[in-house]
């Protein structure tokens, strides 16, 4: 993964447009699978970035982790993550890891990023049995109503 210079500006985005394009990924992965998204399933969650000692910015940056699910079979979350895995790759992600089974039943798993390194995919089984759970997680973000003076 190509990691964005930590000493440039910091992606500047409103919290709904963010939110629109993590809804707008994963309906993506949804259409490479041929499945339908669960829509009541979607939770999006906003958090401060926090800095490698700890410390908050005052400044409203902020990272995204948008999470929603498919309802699947088992052996439906295993065509559906082939998939989704082949289209990810042909679009410029990489995927980091990758698993399809566990101990011999169907436990799926694909963690990948994009190759300018500003947001990470997640899309698992997890705990449920008949649920894909997809995240969209961003890197730190700057609010749209922040001049870009105040990043530095």
């Amino acid at each position: 993964m190509n990691s964005p210079d930590p000493n440039e500006p910091l992606p500047v985005m409103a919290k709904s447009d963010a939110q629109a394009w993590a809804r707008q990924m994963t309906e993506y992965m949804a259409r490479s699978a041929d499945v339908a998204l669960d829509t009541g399933s979607v939770t999006p969650f906003f958090s401060n970035c926090e800095g490698r000692n700890g410390e908050v910015a005052t400044d409203g940056r902020y990272t995204l982790a948008y999470h929603v699910t498919s309802v699947l079979s088992r052996d439906q979350q295993l065509d559906a993550i082939r998939k989704i895995k082949a289209g990810l790759e042909k679009d410029g992600f990489t995927v980091t890891s990758y698993r399809e089974t566990v101990e011999n039943q169907t436990d799926v798993l694909l963690y990948a990023n994009h190759n300018e390194g500003r947001y990470f995919i997640d899309v698992s089984s997890g705990a449920a049995v008949d649920r894909l759970i997809y995240t969209v997680a961003t890197r730190c973000l700057m609010p749209s109503s922040v001049s870009s003076t105040a990043q530095h």
